[in-house]
């Protein structure tokens, strides 16, 4: 592509902020996300092969990371897209807000479960959501059975349960940073803690104080967190197989030949019980663009034109082999809509 800018985008690049002395970029800058960040960089392979524009950059930052960098502000600086696995927070569009930040378009993009993976040289564990808030939470429900909370006791899963193993509990995951950490903590600690009738009800009584009791995870070395390299988890799953992990679907059906996903409530992590919400562990996932650097930045809505193409994303689309679960025709279409008007928020 030619790398020479027209007055008139150069035009458009100046009122963003960016000067003619600071080279405007000819390329689009994604962050965000590790599990939208395979299905994105397909995304940007394949619309760099086939349009003049250039492949977009694509970094793998986290959710959370990849939206503090998005609502940075504005111009070259600053990326145009973030991906997410996890809806963006009411806190985080006023930190875009505060940064001039202000027309911001919501991409959902599909479906994705969080397994609880193992190497797939051991027998499979059969989880219940109860069993994976009592063995990583920081703090539990007296294992004597009264109405109080103690410090997390449990070592082994068959502390946590008679019919598990007698194996340490140790599980590799992702950093607070992550949207998986936050759906994880979300879906399955949660789904887990309200399983105790009073602990559920203080969620009337004081919603701060159960947040607090069913969101945090232990920090004694039972939950290791292993950062965004969803690969280094896999290699550390071979090298100790009595070891979990936490990743999405999407990644455990990449390996599949290397590790396997734990049975939850009775569900195995497989494409149809995402689709059709069986597995109790599994989220949207997302990602967000600037209004204001279409135009300026060349090739974003070509982009998410590509991104939102029934080749793309469809239920025979080349992200569905990568694992995405497509949503369902009339929210695809929807969504589809808002994408080629640029609806912000």
């Amino acid at each position: 592509m030619n790398t020479k800018l027209s007055p008139l985008l150069m035009a458009g690049l100046i009122g963003l902020g960016f000067s003619q002395t600071s080279v405007a970029r000819d390329n689009i800058v994604i962050v965000g996300s590790s599990t939208v960040y395979p299905f994105s960089t397909v995304v940007a392979e394949r619309f760099g092969k086939s349009t003049r524009f250039k492949t977009p950059k694509v970094e793998s930052t986290g959710s959370g990371g990849g939206l503090k960098l998005f609502c940075a502000g504005l111009g070259v600086k600053h990326p145009d897209i973030t991906n997410s696995s996890r809806k963006i927070k009411e806190s985080e569009i006023e930190q875009c807000k505060g940064n001039g930040v202000k027309d911001i378009i919501e991409v959902k993009i599909g479906y994705d479960g969080i397994a609880l993976a193992q190497s797939n040289t051991v027998p499979l564990m059969e989880l219940s959501l109860r069993d994976v808030y009592l063995a990583l939470a920081k703090e539990v429900p007296d294992p004597e059975g009264s109405e109080k909370l103690v410090e997390n006791p449990y070592k082994t899963w068959q502390e946590v349960n008679p019919e598990l193993p007698a194996n340490a509990i140790e599980v590799l995951g992702p950093p607070p940073t992550s949207g998986t950490r936050d759906a994880f903590v979300e879906l399955a600690m949660e789904g887990g803690c309200k399983t105790f009738d009073w602990v559920k009800a203080m969620k009337k009584q004081d919603k701060k104080e159960y947040k607090r009791v069913c969101h945090t995870i232990r920090e004694d070395g039972a939950y290791v967190e292993a950062g965004e390299n969803d690969n280094l988890i896999v290699q550390k799953l071979e090298a100790n197989p009595k070891a979990l992990g936490i990743f999405g679907f999407s990644f455990l059906d990449q390996n599949i030949d290397r590790v396997q996903g734990a049975v939850i409530n009775g569900v195995a992590p497989e494409f149809e019980s995402i689709a059709d919400g069986e597995y109790p562990i599994s989220r949207p996932l997302y990602f967000y663009a600037k209004k204001a650097h279409v135009g300026s930045i060349p090739g974003i809505r070509e982009y998410l034109a590509e991104f939102t193409s029934d080749k793309a994303w469809g239920e025979d689309g080349y992200l569905s082999d990568k694992g995405l679960i497509p949503m369902p025709d009339e929210e695809r279409q929807k969504v589809t809509d808002d994408v080629r008007n640029l609806n912000p928020m």
